[in-house]
């Protein structure tokens, strides 16, 4: 048995606090930091979707997780001029896995303040630059390369969390875990998401090209590792939106739409055209962005508090021109981890751009589903699979 030590659980008061292996020695190593309990869990949790990821679509994954669930997740696709504009990305040629990290932070830039990152593959000398600037917790990766590990080990005054797992690990294949003195007993969860899961194509419409197929296993594999209930927004190989934990499931689309408007704010001619006082923190600026989309706008513009953020007053982006804006949002992919039980479901998902949808089926509404995706020319198909996650 090998264990180490930890502060504490997800609390202060939660001691004493370890992790260990009863067979074998632990399939990790602290390079540097010390990470805590929930540090750990989101380690763990955020390297099997990464991994599951890379199997599944051959190409290098970042996610980036808070609180045991992702805020966001991607394939590592070169970035456009404007996604290097609203993620902050530093110019000029960068690594597939650098890309990825970006993706994945840039979802919902919010929600990733303070997150643990995941890399599918070796930590570069771009990613480890960009995860410098960035509010971060900590990193696992297979492997770092000597750039990267020095430039980490310097980030936070030297007490930056850096994990290194080894990919081949494989868990047992029955987990166990204790709630209020009691034991839970059950099979891992080894389910394989693949293109297989996506034969059953149930709609009128049934064209789904390659790229949309890459968008399904991503919402798949992101709801996978999301707490439940979780529905989760998609388009051209990242997360847009995730709706984590939410005991109603339209709350859970609704929720994740809502992030997914915000993204596709964060485009909108007005919002690229801020200019901001030079020396702006990161998350202020991620701040006044969103206060800027929201509408809470006027709290940002009021007369003097604008001058402290912005270097001209922007013009505001009234309620009219959002509208308007999202209605040319499209070619968005909708995951479920289980099925959708009405078809308000589809509607609110159709309002943010949505013309994929992949959810196991199995509701006795099914037919009522169905007739609402074929009414917006949706592809929706059903997996059969649930993927709960708790």
């Amino acid at each position: 048995m090998t264990e180490l030590e930890l502060k504490y659980g997800c609390n202060p008061n939660q001691k004493p606090a370890r992790i260990f292996m009863e067979d074998g020695d632990l399939p990790l190593e602290v390079l540097n930091g010390k990470p805590g309990y929930i540090n750990f869990m989101d380690a763990l949790n955020s390297w099997q979707l990464v991994k599951a990821l890379k199997k599944a679509t051959g190409l290098p994954a970042a996610a980036s997780f808070k609180h045991v669930s992702p805020a966001g997740a991607a394939l590592g696709l070169p970035l456009s001029d404007v996604e290097r504009h609203i993620y902050f990305a530093p110019e000029g040629e960068l690594s597939p896995i650098a890309c990825a990290y970006i993706r994945a932070r840039g979802a919902d830039r919010l929600c990733s303040f303070g997150d643990w990152a995941a890399l599918s593959d070796t930590c570069d000398g771009d990613t480890a630059r960009f995860l410098a600037l960035e509010v971060s917790d900590g990193v696992i990766a297979p492997g770092y390369t000597d750039e990267a590990l020095n430039i980490l080990k310097a980030k936070r005054k030297g007490g930056y969390n850096v994990v290194k797992i080894d990919p081949d690990y494989q868990p047992a294949p029955v987990e166990r875990r204790n709630i209020f003195g009691v034991t839970f007993e059950q099979g891992y969860n080894d389910l394989a998401i693949d293109e297989a899961m996506l034969e059953n194509i149930v709609t009128t419409n049934k064209d789904l090209p390659q790229q949309a197929k890459h968008d399904m296993l991503l919402s798949l594999i992101t709801l996978k590792y999301t707490q439940s209930n979780s529905v989760c927004y998609v388009k051209d190989g990242q997360t847009l939106g995730v709706g984590a934990g939410q005991q109603s499931r339209i709350h859970c689309t609704r929720l994740a739409g809502n992030k997914a408007d915000i993204w596709w704010l964060r485009q909108h001619p007005k919002v690229l055209g801020l200019q901001f006082v030079d020396g702006i923190r990161r998350p202020d600026r991620d701040n006044a962005i969103d206060l800027y989309i929201s509408e809470e706008h006027d709290d940002v513009l009021a007369d003097g508090v604008w001058q402290n953020t912005f270097r001209v007053r922007p013009e505001v982006l009234t309620e009219q021109e959002k509208k308007d804006w999202i209605t040319r949002m499209s070619g968005v992919t909708v995951g479920s981890d289980a099925f959708f039980p009405f078809g308000d479901n589809v509607e609110r998902a159709f309002k943010s751009g949505a013309k994929y949808i992949v959810q196991p089926g199995g509701s006795i509404r099914d037919d009522q589903v169905i007739a609402t995706a074929d009414k917006h020319d949706m592809v929706m198909a059903f997996t059969g699979s649930r993927l709960f996650h708790h």
